[in-house]
């Protein structure tokens, strides 16, 4: 063999080598990148609701159907979704709930409402408690909105919990405003939502008791 091609060659491996050891040494990200999976627990997951108006303001609640979030800590990234039952909306007034579903959610039309959130901004720890804002889109009646929602995370072993708190400007949104003559509501709603589950494919609590 030609020695200058040998010692090229002998080079170029002796690069390559150096270069693994390297990145063994400080470690890949995406050598080092672990998916979390969240999967909800609908039984102790709760959405409420709080709309203001002039006489006084209204609660209410909606049921998470269902959801799951992947994501990877270290590198921010997030997927997937959550579900929420549309016509599980209550305020505990029954004419009041029935124009909510008839006229301003129209939710026989659109029974879920969706949230897939797609960025992190901040740090959620592998164990312990963290707060993020979780970047997504959010359909409400059957239209995609851009949302950001600060949220508090706490992970567990086996287990993890969140709240966050946000507002949706549902008139802007292009939703009815139920106001009367006599009654005058916000054009905007706060939304409070708790949520815990397991995580990694953990069965549930509940089941191991």
């Amino acid at each position: 063999m030609n020695p200058a091609l040998t010692r090229s060659f002998l080079i170029s491996r002796r690069r390559l080598q150096i270069f693994c050891l390297s990145l063994v040494a400080i470690g890949v990200p995406w050598a080092r990148a672990q998916t979390t999976n969240l999967q909800f627990d609908p039984a102790h997951s709760t959405v409420k609701f709080t709309l203001g108006d002039v006489l006084h303001t209204v609660h209410g609640s909606f049921q998470i159907r269902r959801g799951t979030i992947q994501f990877d800590p270290s590198l921010g990234h997030i997927a997937g979704e959550i579900v929420i039952d549309a016509r599980s909306g209550v305020s505990g007034n029954g004419m009041r709930d029935r124009k909510m579903h008839k006229e301003v959610l129209e939710s026989e039309r659109y029974p879920e409402i969706l949230f897939r959130p797609d960025r992190i901004e901040g740090t959620v720890m592998a164990q312990g408690k963290s707060s993020v804002r979780v970047h997504g889109m959010f359909t409400l009646h059957g239209t995609e909105h851009e949302i950001l929602v600060p949220t508090d995370v706490e992970i567990a072993p086996d287990h993890w919990t969140a709240m966050a708190h946000f507002t949706i400007p549902y008139a802007r949104w292009g939703l009815k405003n139920p106001s009367t003559l006599f009654l005058r509501v916000n054009d905007s709603v706060e939304i409070d939502v708790a949520a815990s589950g397991n995580l990694n494919g953990h069965a549930s609590r509940d089941a191991n008791q």
